[in-house]
């Protein structure tokens, strides 16, 4: 994705070189490097609807678990999707519980 001059990949030791100065130049506050795009990325593939193997795939990672490790805390409505889902499925069905109403 980001290359030297001569088409050759950026080695990881020399990024806060080239990162820095342009992060400055684009207003970005310090601490903000490639570890936070990474995040921010993934945080954007969860919050529209991606898979954990898909996000563990485009962001490089062995394992869901590694995925799920560091995001799960991102697949918030998870519960509700679910709960959504179950009703969907019974929602032809006929009741046979009783409906119970508070007094």
């Amino acid at each position: 994705m980001f290359t030297t001059s001569r088409g050759t990949p950026i080695k990881r030791g020399s990024w806060s070189d080239i990162w820095r100065p342009a992060a400055d130049e684009a207003g970005l506050t310090q601490g903000t490097g490639l570890h936070v795009c990474r995040h921010t990325y993934a945080s954007a593939l969860i919050r529209y609807g991606e898979s954990v193997k898909t996000v563990q795939h485009l962001m490089g990672q062995g394992s869901a678990v590694t995925t799920l490790n560091i995001y799960a805390h991102l697949w918030p409505d998870a519960d509700d999707r679910a709960r959504v889902a179950v009703d969907a499925i019974f929602a032809d069905v006929p009741s046979v519980c009783p409906v119970v109403i508070d007094e």
